[in-house]
């Protein structure tokens, strides 16, 4: 019984337009995105902490199907999108360069460039404000979701100035690549990013999973 109520209470509240409006507005116009997402991780974790069996499957079933509908069309759109040629392809480009739409496309795995790719432009915006305070980047690997990135100080460095650059390093890639499973930096003190949250982990994938898989420019060509 109380299963049937929670579904039918999200279920409201998902197809009232004036509510669903109104949230994507306050999303949109909100520029820390990355805590809404967190925010959204806790409330994911909070439904494997409900007691009922009935209610705990419900729902993560409700968010499972959710996501499953926004990923088919999203990825619906971005391949109408591809089809009507190089101008609207260069517009999928810019969906990818746009932070807030970027996060979605990452989340629902139709991101149209790469992991690995989204990981050398970061370090290529980060390499020259590094530079200037005396550190050289360069990325070892990308593996299975692990990033491996070397950091050498042409100088000397103090405890606070390493940890300043490791976090700007750590910020820059983790924007870009909410993805990734773990960040390794090399160097002194080397070690596993401290600050870094996986995106699976965040979004409970492990137990909810998301449509897409691969980006969806190549999804366009291999379906015409």
């Amino acid at each position: 019984m109380r299963a049937a109520v929670a579904i039918e209470a999200a279920r409201h509240c998902v197809l009232t337009p004036s509510v669903s409006r109104g949230a994507r507005r306050v999303v949109a116009d909100d520029k820390d995105f990355r805590y809404r997402m967190e925010q959204i991780g806790d409330l994911v974790q909070k439904i494997e902490g409900i007691a009922d069996p009935a209610v705990r499957a419900a729902a993560k079933e409700l968010v499972a199907r959710l996501m499953e509908l926004h990923g088919t069309g999203l990825e619906k759109m971005l391949e109408i999108t591809f089809q009507a040629g190089e101008p609207a392809r260069a517009i999928i480009d810019e969906f990818g360069r746009d932070p807030l739409v970027s996060s979605l496309l990452i989340l629902y795995g139709l991101h149209p460039e790469t992991l690995e790719t989204r990981v050398t432009k970061a370090l290529e915006r980060i390499r020259p404000r590094l530079r200037k305070q005396g550190s050289e980047i360069e990325l070892v690997s990308v593996e299975e979701g692990v990033v491996r990135i070397r950091m050498e100080a042409d100088l000397p460095t103090c405890g606070s100035t390493a940890k300043t650059l490791r976090s700007t390093l750590e910020e820059a890639i983790c924007e870009a690549a909410p993805d990734i499973t773990s960040l390794v930096i090399d160097g002194p003190e080397a070690k596993v990013a401290s600050g870094f949250v996986a995106l699976e982990k965040l979004m409970g994938h492990h137990s909810m999973p998301v449509a897409g898989g691969t980006p969806s420019a190549s999804r366009a060509e291999s379906a015409d």
